[in-house]
């Protein structure tokens, strides 16, 4: 429980989704676990987003690439 006596439950794949609407928004997002990664990597590859992925130690780093038409 957190000090509002409310338990912080998060939703991996809810979670993932959120992070692809931020890339889709513009913005970086960062997954630390490969969980996540996996599930952010799977939805991009699904709307056809282009992103460049840092990969690191600690997580990834999904960077929204600008795409001119």
């Amino acid at each position: 429980m957190d000090m509002t006596g409310k338990e912080m439950v998060m939703n991996r794949k809810e979670l993932a989704l959120q992070k692809v609407e931020k890339i889709k928004a513009g913005y970086s997002a960062f997954a630390e676990s490969q969980e996540v990664t996996d599930m952010i990597r799977k939805e991009l590859d699904k709307q056809n987003i282009d992103v460049y992925e840092d990969k690191t130690d600690l997580g990834s780093w999904f960077i929204p690439t600008n795409k001119k038409e």
